[in-house]
């Protein structure tokens, strides 16, 4: 419909989407997981202005690198490499494995998971105590509040923006662990979401809009436009792949339009002095 959010159109088919294929117990956990967890997306990313093309893409890279393909929501390591972890608040005796990694970005020791109570609690004031009960961040909803918790708290919407996959993975994972698996989960996100703006730009404005993964005779044009503005290094074929997006981008941010990688209307007339007059 018009008018609707992005972040209101991300929901299961987008979460089975991205997700690798799996064996079949994996699948059926992948299942319930996606099954719990897409439909309490929408207003979470909402409510945590999660709510940007590349905001979506790399919280969603992220969720689907450390879920295991959305097919866990804990830690598979018993935890016990955590013990006497002071820096995690683990300083009693069983808390390496009372406070492993639980959630889609999995919450790790006893200080996190204080923290998180505390953090949840001015949103809902009767939420459980989590330091009391660490199991129940595996489930639902409360495991997907703590990836929004540790998300906003650690104020990754700033690193999204940069579009920089490194510095994102740095804060959820201290380094760059399966970087090459999230860059992956990333290139597959942003693909998806680009067809669910487009297609919402297209509703919305009656316009022929083109966006990555589209082939005809207009991104020729496009592309050829694209050459003469700003002596863009493209191919002239076609194919509107990741070199004509990140051209679009460019332009775009040089014009101060929404720099999305998506031909509607704005961009397209921001083109119109530089396409061919044959």
């Amino acid at each position: 419909m018009p008018g609707t959010s992005l972040a209101s159109r991300i929901d299961a088919s987008v979460l089975r989407a991205i997700a690798p294929k799996l064996s079949a117990f994996k699948a059926r956990r992948q299942a319930e997981i996606i099954a719990s967890f897409a439909p309490l997306l929408p207003q979470l990313f909402e409510q945590f202005a999660v709510t940007t093309a590349v905001r979506i893409a790399h919280l969603l890279a992220q969720l689907g690198h450390e879920s295991d393909g959305f097919s866990t929501t804990e830690e598979y390591a018993s935890g016990a490499a955590y013990e006497g972890r002071a820096d995690l608040g683990n300083t009693r005796k069983g808390d390496g494995v009372r406070f492993k990694g639980r959630g889609p970005i999995q919450l790790t020791g006893r200080d996190n998971y204080r923290n998180f109570t505390a953090w949840l609690r001015a949103f809902i004031p009767d939420c459980p105590d989590f330091e009391q009960q660490p199991h129940l961040v595996a489930l639902f909803p409360w495991a997907a509040w703590a990836a929004f918790f540790f998300w906003a708290t650690k104020g990754l919407n700033k690193l999204a923006d940069r579009d920089d996959l490194v510095a994102v993975t740095k804060v959820v994972n201290g380094g760059r662990n399966g970087l090459a698996d999230r860059a992956k989960y990333l290139a597959k996100a942003k693909q998806l979401v680009a067809v669910i703006v487009g297609d919402r730009i297209a509703t919305e404005q009656d316009f022929v809009v083109l966006r990555r993964g589209h082939e005809s005779d207009l991104v020729v044009e496009l592309q050829r436009a694209l050459a003469a503005a700003g002596h863009y290094l493209l191919t002239i074929d076609g194919n509107f792949g990741p070199g004509t997006e990140a051209a679009v981008k460019t332009f775009q941010r040089s014009r101060g339009l929404t720099v999305d990688g998506i031909v509607g209307r704005n961009t397209a007339k921001a083109l119109e002095p530089f396409q061919s007059k044959d």
